[in-house]
């Protein structure tokens, strides 16, 4: 991408990465720091891509873009995904509570060790 093309780069945008630890993980614009940087997140709960500055070198936008505003949320980016991409984001599970009985923890009792008292040693002095 020879001449930079910021229109590509705004909020919502979803792109993958090129390079760095999280290469070829999806991530989303949230908002444009200036001419070559932008701020993104996976969120790191559904990509693993955290949020962080990232340059747009290391970017390749994809078509899709979601409906989010400027400096949004990792939950809002989150169900935005989900809605967009259901097939690859599936919609988050309520979790379901089990009660389990706690037993009280049990208590390590210290006994003294029986030991036969020691014999009394008089000195007798000459």
């Amino acid at each position: 991408m020879g001449l930079k093309d910021m229109s590509l780069f705004d909020a919502g945008r979803l792109c993958i990465k090129k390079t760095g630890r999280e290469t070829s993980r999806k991530c989303v614009v949230v908002d444009v720091i200036d001419k070559n940087f932008v701020l993104i997140t996976g969120p790191k709960e559904l990509t693993g891509v955290r949020r962080r500055r990232a340059n747009i070198d290391h970017l390749e936008p994809l078509e899709i873009k979601l409906n989010i505003k400027r400096s949004a949320n990792d939950e809002e980016v989150a169900r935005a995904l989900r809605k967009a991409l259901p097939e690859e984001f599936p919609p988050e599970k309520p979790e379901v509570k089990v009660k389990v009985e706690e037993k009280p923890a049990k208590r390590r009792v210290r006994r003294k060790k029986e030991t036969e008292p020691k014999p009394v040693v008089e000195e007798t002095s000459k």
